[in-house]
């Protein structure tokens, strides 16, 4: 980039997500005049992970203590349903069951109420009969109710979002290549052909986010590899009066086929957690060499195999064979069976792995010159998507400032 350059924007943001949107707001209220632009390759906000998941608040129950997850979930939730209720967003705070239905899942269900605790929680125990009080038609040896979970329209918040922030949203704008000079800023190139120039680049591009830190040069020492997660419709959602949960393997980040009663009234029944085929793969038909042959080529991809083959090809049958599916489904609602299961739309997590293998629980943030890299926000990132957006926004402006 020429000296002398014209900037387009202050901070340039990229990823038109919740959390690139919450980011784009935190910076315009924490330094009002701040020009930013945020750059979206859809048609609109929301469209990836936001838009496609089960659109719960959740309470921050699962998370490590004093880790960013679990301080960001507690706030964030909070914070959601102000927002919601500030700006007539569609929410309501249901809270849910997490449901034992073998023994050997008793511990761990006490280790949730232990970790609810810790982490400020209201939790409150129940035995097998107290678990009808709340869901008559669900059965389980023992069950901890969460008052603080919720449910929200998360592609919702992130339009009020890009309105509210005050920032130049431009749709249509898919990022191309990224021209990085730490003593002039950022030039970014995008499908049109059009370039837009900023002092300090944000990315927050999800499913895309290590490809696009590659991009301005960074080495983000890990890989999005990712988990297509599968969604069904309860044909009879009278069944299901809010949120119930199984007790989660603590071994992996995902919280297994649970019921969830949207802000429609329709219940949705998952999502499992298989391979996707590439990183916008929503169903088995989507594939993209360039992609997969990246997933393959990480090492971290085949310790993940090698380690966990065996959760893994669980995961794939209940992907093709819905009588699985039924059956996992079946431990927490006995009434359910295979008719009552109709295919959703599928969601696509964005988890990152280290070279090792190694599953990345926490958020993950991490700067180069000039920029601020998102790197692992999967959920609860909804939930915490304004605090996330506020230490984002911090970073991002503390580079701005050292310009």
């Amino acid at each position: 980039m020429p000296s002398g350059i014209a900037y387009d924007c202050d901070v340039l943001v990229i990823g038109g997500g919740i959390v690139g949107l919450s980011t784009a707001y935190a910076i315009t209220r924490a330094a009002p005049g701040t020009r930013v632009t945020v750059l979206e390759k859809e048609s609109g906000p929301a469209r990836h992970q936001t838009g496609r998941n089960s659109g719960v608040i959740h309470s921050g129950i699962y998370y490590r203590p004093g880790s960013l997850k679990a301080r960001y979930a507690v706030r964030g939730a909070a914070e959601m349903v102000k927002f919601c209720a500030e700006y007539g967003i569609a929410h309501a705070v249901t809270g849910k069951l997490i449901v034992a239905t073998e023994r050997d899942e008793l511990p761990r269900l006490h280790g949730l109420v232990q970790r609810g605790r810790e982490n400020g929680i209201p939790v409150r125990e129940l035995g097998a009969a107290q678990i009808a009080e709340y869901e008559p038609e669900v059965e389980g040896l023992a069950a901890i109710h969460v008052g603080t979970t919720g449910i929200c329209d998360f592609v919702g918040v992130a339009r009020q979002l890009a309105e509210a922030s005050g920032a130049e949203i431009r749709y249509g704008a898919e990022v191309r290549r990224i021209d990085r000079r730490p003593e002039l800023g950022v030039a970014v190139l995008t499908g049109t052909g059009e370039v837009v120039r900023g002092k300090v680049l944000v990315n927050c591009a999800g499913l895309h986010c290590d490809e696009i830190a590659r991009l301005t040069g960074d080495d983000p020492q890990m890989r999005i590899v990712p988990f297509r997660g599968e969604y069904y419709t309860l044909a009879r959602p009278e069944l299901v009066r809010g949120l119930v949960y199984p007790v989660p393997d603590p071994a992996f980040p995902f919280l297994g086929v649970h019921l969830t009663r949207g802000i429609d009234g329709s219940v949705h029944i998952g999502p499992n957690a298989v391979p996707a085929l590439a990183r916008e793969g929503y169903d088995w038909s989507v594939v993209r060499p360039r992609e997969l042959g990246a997933t393959l080529a990480w090492p971290g991809s085949w310790q993940i195999a090698r380690r966990h083959w065996r959760y893994g090809t669980g995961e794939l049958h209940r992907s093709v064979s819905r009588r699985a599916f039924t059956t996992a489904v079946r431990r927490l609602l006995p009434a359910a069976n295979a008719d009552d299961l109709v295919p959703s739309p599928a969601g696509v997590r964005a988890q990152a792995v280290l070279r090792d293998g190694t599953l990345v629980d926490d958020f993950l943030i991490r700067e180069g010159a000039r920029a601020v890299h998102v790197l692992n926000a999967p959920s609860p990132a909804a939930t915490a998507s304004l605090p996330i957006g506020r230490e984002v926004a911090r970073r991002a402006l503390e580079a701005l400032r050292g310009v």
